[in-house]
């Protein structure tokens, strides 16, 4: 009887230690199971970090690089991104902005046609004063305001240019040739405009004194 007994202690002395085992090793699972999960997460950040450190690089990127980039993940570059149109916007906006300078062809003509028109309309004895302002006086002003049309045409193409990568492939940086240019366009366009204005205001360059 009582050696049954001895033998029935240990065996409940076994069954709690292998329940002790069993308890530690399920808590050794969730350790590691833990560990795994605090390095996926670890690895997922980082890789959120990486994507976000190259979006920012992009932006720095000059087009040539840009094409690298590119042709080391094994990725072609966007058709019609080339930046030609925007390149020709550009030169075409510094094109008007030197024009509406230099008066052109077109303002030179539109002068020429307002002072025939001022001639046959102003009678011969009409006053000095008169015959100044409507002879030389609409001529200015005409060629004044074809001035003020092809520069505000200027600055309005330049800024069409510089604008224009804002609405096409993210992340490709326009040339720094074209952004010049395109600049150039821009305040010229507004140079321009400005002294268009001032000349058909009288402001400068005024009309002489018929006295």
């Amino acid at each position: 009887m009582g050696t049954k007994t001895v033998d029935e202690a240990a065996n409940e002395a076994t069954e709690v230690k292998s329940d002790a085992e069993t308890v530690d090793v399920t808590k050794t699972d969730v350790t590691k199971t833990d560990v795994t999960k605090t390095d996926e997460e670890v690895t997922e950040q980082e890789a959120a970090d990486t994507e976000a450190e190259a979006s920012e690089d992009e932006d720095d990127l000059t087009e040539e690089e840009y094409a690298a980039e590119l042709a080391k993940l094994g990725l072609e570059e966007p058709e019609g991104s080339s930046g030609v149109g925007q390149g020709a916007a550009a030169v075409v906006s510094a094109a008007l902005g030197f024009i509406s300078l230099s008066g052109g062809w077109i303002g030179t003509v539109a002068g020429a046609r307002a002072q025939l028109n001022g001639q046959l309309h102003t009678a011969s004895t009409a006053s000095v004063a008169t015959q100044i302002k409507e002879v030389y006086g609409t001529s200015w002003h005409a060629t004044a305001i074809w001035a003020g049309l092809f520069a505000l045409v200027a600055a309005l193409v330049g800024v069409g240019a510089l604008i224009r990568p804002a609405f096409g492939t993210p992340g490709k940086p326009q040339a720094t040739w074209i952004k010049s240019v395109a600049w150039a366009g821009v305040v010229l366009g507004v140079v321009g405009l400005l002294l268009a204005v001032l000349k058909y205001t009288d402001a400068l360059l005024a009309l002489p004194s018929a006295t």
